[in-house]
Order: structure tokens, then sequence, then C-alpha cells
């Protein structure tokens, strides 16, 4: 039998909410990853692509990632990856850098031999490049194969992204028989029997959106008569999810009575208020949770507030009205303001927008060109004449975290390290695992990360030297 360690989307180097203090924490998360790979005498560790958040990783990320990969290779576990969307380079990897180190085998077609199974690797490639693709690999020279690929591969990834990588057509089309296809940039664990092959996410190592409430982990995949998965979760810093409902007499002490109910040491406090009540000042929030002992509070209110005064149009909790209704007045094709909206909305996250407009641009340019044209002076002061596929996006469903996006410090929420059931209901306290029944018995609900676009490239010769640098 053989056994393979499944993680991905460990994204080192995100320094989420602007915070140092997250930035290691998603280091130490893939550290823990390791050491129990190394604990549990594994015969390789598989990696479905991103590990890094970013393209141009800081030196002190490469370094720690270095350490981490140093552990396996002194305790003799093979560590294998494909290239994810984060990541990805126009020329050489970084998991290139890593192979010539002795530290990592980037997966290929060609196929690599571990114990009783041949792995395959597919990194991410575009969905305006997938059509040329033909799946062709190696002859496996083990009675098991596996494939390891990173995307967003139907029917695992929520429909509501509209995936465009089908796993059924990838199993159909190539010339390998797999079975198993261990998948990597759903950051909710799930898996799913396609045919007769066994497909499945490996979640986030540490939670990157406001919708991954689940706990964190990795899979422990077995080779032998059959395919076993089993869950194990990873103990991660304490979110604290606070959901307000208020009523209409209530406001700020209602929101404080909730805080107060949850312990904030050292946590990150996401505060979410729905209902009706009094208008709410987020930086008081915060600052009260902050005092309680929170490491970073954000407070995210879901609702529509306007001014009493009739004379004054002021909303509270949507100050990106009055920017959406100037967008609305410039007389914007219906598509242009339709990528103003997937840009805006929350329930994309940010370095997945990239990606939704290119696919939604290309869409309306094969089938509505006319959605480029720009809107009459008299439609564009009402509002009207807006129309695209970009549409739905505005209204998926989303939580905000209500901080400004860059590359470094995008605002993405985070949900409490539990311990308790993974995505596919299995994992156990902790970072010890709960053993799963056959892998069939499970089913998991993956949600919410979209189908991602590689970050922007900057200059050549600045990629020269951070290489330099590194070396």
């Amino acid at each position: 039998m053989t056994t393979v360690l499944h993680t991905a989307d460990t994204h080192l180097g995100y320094r989420q909410y602007n915070s140092p203090e997250r930035r290691e924490d998603f280091l130490a998360a893939f550290r823990r990853v390791l050491e129990d790979a190394v604990s549990d005498d594994v015969d390789a560790v598989v990696h479905a692509g991103d590990v890094f958040h970013d393209r141009r990783p800081g030196l002190v990320d490469l370094l720690g990632t270095v350490s981490a990969l140093r552990t396996l290779d002194e305790a003799d576990i093979p560590f294998f990856a494909v290239v994810g969307n984060h990541e990805d380079k126009r020329e050489a990897q970084w998991l290139d850098l890593f192979e010539t180190m002795g530290l990592a085998t980037r997966l290929d077609e060609s196929g690599t031999v571990v114990g009783d199974v041949t792995l395959y690797g597919l990194d991410y490639v575009p969905p305006s490049q997938r059509e040329d693709l033909d799946y062709e690999f190696e002859p496996p020279e083990t009675e098991r194969a596996a494939l390891v690929a990173h995307g967003q591969f139907a029917p695992l990834a929520p429909s509501i992204r509209g995936p465009t990588w089908d796993v059924e057509d990838v199993i159909e089309s190539a010339n390998v028989e797999f079975d198993a296809v261990l998948l990597g940039d759903e950051h909710e664990a799930d898996r799913a029997e396609v045919g007769e092959t066994w497909v499945t996410y490996a979640g986030s190592t540490e939670r990157t959106s406001a919708s991954e409430r689940d706990a964190r982990g990795y899979n422990l995949v077995e080779f032998g008569e059959g395919v076993r998965i089993r869950r194990r979760g990873l103990e991660t810093r304490e979110f604290a999810f606070v959901d307000v409902e208020l009523r209409e007499d209530e406001g700020v002490e209602r929101v404080r009575e909730r805080v107060r109910e949850y312990d904030l040491s050292d946590a990150v406090a996401l505060v979410t208020i729905d209902g009706e009540g009094d208008p709410i000042t987020p930086a008081e929030v915060e600052e009260y949770a902050r005092e309680r002992g929170a490491m970073v509070a954000r407070v995210n209110d879901r609702r529509e507030l306007e001014s009493e005064d009739e004379d004054v149009e002021v909303r509270f909790a949507d100050p990106d009205e009055a920017v959406r209704e100037r967008v609305r007045e410039l007389g914007l094709s219906s598509a242009a303001r339709g990528v103003d909206r997937t840009v805006r909305t929350d329930a994309i996250a940010d370095s997945n927008v990239r990606d939704e407009v290119k696919r939604d641009v290309e869409e309306l340019l094969s089938e509505d060109p006319a959605a480029f044209d720009r809107v009459p002076e008299d439609e564009a002061e009402d509002g009207t004449g807006e129309t695209g596929v970009v549409d739905a996006k505005a209204d998926a469903e989303g939580v905000a975290d209500g901080e400004a996006a860059d590359d470094d410090t995008t605002a993405v929420d985070d949900a409490p390290a539990t311990d308790g059931e993974s995505a596919t209901g299995d994992a156990s306290a902790g970072s010890h695992e709960a053993d799963e029944t056959a892998a069939a018995d499970d089913s998991g609900d993956g949600s919410d990360a979209a189908a991602d676009a590689p970050a922007e490239e900057t200059a050549s010769q600045d990629d020269q030297a951070s290489m330099e640098e590194f070396l």
C-alpha cells in the first residue's frame, strides 16, 4: 500500500488584513502539514498548487518554504507539486527552483512512480488555452495512477462560479485510467466519485474567505486494492464569527453584548450585522473587540440604512452606492458597468476578479458585442440599459470584510479553527485525524473559491533580481 499526503492552497506569503501575524500563520500551517507527514511516515507529500499567494513571494517567504521543505528532505519523504494560478509565472516557476535544490519535483505528463502508484501533474491552465489540451500522458509503470491538478473543476467546484473545466471530460479524454484525481484551487475540502475515479479537493490550510468556516486540513490518500481517502484537521488561529441580527429598537449595545459572548484572545473577530436597528459605526465596534483581546477585528454591516432626512441622502451601510450611481451617470456600456460590479462585489475574492472579468468579457464578445456600445445619455441618467452576464456576480452570496484590496492586503475573512468536523464531515479535534469509512461513505460541501487567474506579471528584470537575491 502507498500513502500520500494530499495538500493544496497554502498561499504562503499572504499578509491577510495587512497583518504580519497572519502572514506567519500561513507558513506555520504549511510547516504543520509537513511535520505531520514526517510523523506519519507517508510515502510522499503531494501539493496541488498555490504554494504561494503571489508569483513574486518575498525573500522571507522563500526562506521559510525552503526550511520547511528541508524537514521532508531530511526524512527522505519526496515533495511533489504542480503550479497553481496564484504563483504561475510566464517562464521558470519557483517550483523549478526548489527542484534544482533537490527539495521538490514538479509533476507533469511523464509520470513519477511512488511505491505502487504513478503520479501525473497538470498545472493550472487558463480557460482560453484548455481547448488545446490533449490529455496525453506517458503509460504508467504501476497498476495505480493518480492525476494532480489545479483549477475549478465541475462537479465539485461551486456551480455559481460557472467552472469551465469538467473533470469528467479530463478523465474520459486521458489515455491513462486514473484511480484518483487530487485537486487544488477550491478552498473547501470535497470529494466525489466520477465514474470509477475518486476526485477530491484537499482544501486550503488556512482560511482565506468569509465562507470558509469549517476546520482546515488535508487528505491522506491510500492506494491499495482500492483508493481510501481520510481527512485530517489542522489547528489554526481562532476566528470568532459574531453574527448579529438587530431588531428595530437595538443598536451598538446589542452588538457589544454579542461580542462579549466570545473569547477573542489573539483571535480574528469578524462581526456581521443584519436586520434593522440603529446605525452602527464599524470603528467603534472594532475598537471594542480589540480591547477584549482580538488581534484583528472587522465589521460588516449588511443592512441598507438611509437617513430619515429626505433632503439629505446618506447611506450608512453602503458607502459605495454613491460611486455606483455616478458610474451609471457616465453612460458607460453595460459591459463596462458589469466589469465595475465584478470588481466591487464582495462575493468574489479579490484574487479571482481578473479571471472572472476576462471570462465574462470573452463571453460577451462572442454572444453580445452590442454590450460594449456606450449607453445613450437619457438611459445613462436613469440607470437603464444594464445587461450582461456579469450582473449575476453582484447577486452571489458573500461577506465583505471592509478592507481595501491590493496585492498584499486583499481583505478576506476567515473562520474559527475549532476542533471538529471538516468540510467533508470527518476531521477530528486539533491536528489529529478522524478515520473515515471508505471514501464512498462521505460527501463534501465545497463552496466559495472561484477560478483564479494569475496575478499581473511584473518586469522580467525584477523577477531576475528577486531570483538572484534569493540565491
